[in-house]
């Protein structure tokens, strides 16, 4: 199917989830913020899934269920939306679910996660792009980029934890400068509170992280989600079952990973060597 019918079907499918959830409320006699309250999530979080701007989640489906009494009919929709409505274009729904985080557990064994990038090592994934991108574009996606990272300068930043490849320091993505640079940032952002950041050193024996790199997040509602890449997609995962086999690898990559003292002092080596 081509991208933009895909995100069509995405948007369509989005937006008759939402009127049915306004339907449901309406007949209830509530508000949105009535039905906010009753189902323990913001007053936003109900307005964008009522105007198809966020994905309505199997939890939150049968929490309303229950409350508008609808018998399983959310529920029974969303486990029916097409799977390329777990497809956001260019991970847009991601993106927004990240803005609001409560907490992050990343693993990335090919690139520095964008949370951790500096505009100079940014700059050198997006001109590794293949095809190659024009300026302009990558102008455009370095600043997108560094604009996430508005969420780590809140007064109250996520509780964010990192589990990063060696491999991926041992590259020299952008040339010395970039690399210094970067060991030098990463060594900063290891000192930070609400950060945790660990490498998972080469040469082990086990991995648990060989079907590649994930994020789990928890959201204001204190729902967890997932969250896979792929060269040409990406998906959202909010299947419980899913969920929960995402949490126990990344359990045990931390345990597989150096620890945060051993993580410092391997950047302080590296350091030493750049």
């Amino acid at each position: 199917m081509h991208p933009r019918n895909r995100q069509r079907r995405n948007a369509s499918a989005m937006k008759l989830v939402g009127k049915l959830v306004g339907l449901f409320r309406v007949a209830a006699d509530l508000t949105q913020a009535q039905l906010a309250d009753r189902a323990a999530v913001q007053v936003e979080t109900i307005a964008s899934i009522e105007q198809g701007r966020r994905t309505l989640l199997p939890d939150l489906a049968r929490r309303l269920d229950a409350l508008l009494d609808t018998k399983g009919a959310l529920e029974t929709a969303v486990a029916n939306m097409p799977e390329v409505d777990l497809i956001p274009a260019w991970a847009e729904q991601y993106m927004d679910l990240e803005r609001e985080a409560l907490a992050l557990s990343w693993f990335e064994n090919q690139v520095l996660p964008g949370l951790l990038q500096t505009e100079s090592y940014a700059r050198a994934v997006f001109r590794s792009k293949v095809p190659v991108l024009r300026v302009e574009e990558i102008d455009a996606q370095v600043s997108a980029r560094l604009a996430r990272q508005a969420i780590m300068r809140r007064p109250v930043p996520p509780t964010s934890s990192f589990v990063v490849s060696e491999a991926v320091l041992q590259d020299r993505l952008g040339g010395d400068d970039v690399y210094s640079e970067t060991l030098h940032h990463l060594r900063a952002c290891a000192d930070l509170p609400g950060i945790t950041l660990q490498v998972m050193p080469l040469g082990r024996w086990t991995h648990a992280g060989l079907d590649g790199p994930f994020i789990l997040l928890e959201t204001p509602d204190y729902q967890h989600i997932g969250y896979t890449e792929t060269q040409r997609g990406s998906q959202l995962v909010a299947d419980p079952d899913e969920v929960s086999i995402l949490a126990q690898k990344y359990a045990m990559l931390r345990t597989q990973a150096l620890n945060i003292e051993d993580t410092k002092g391997l950047l302080d080596r590296l350091l030493g060597e750049s």
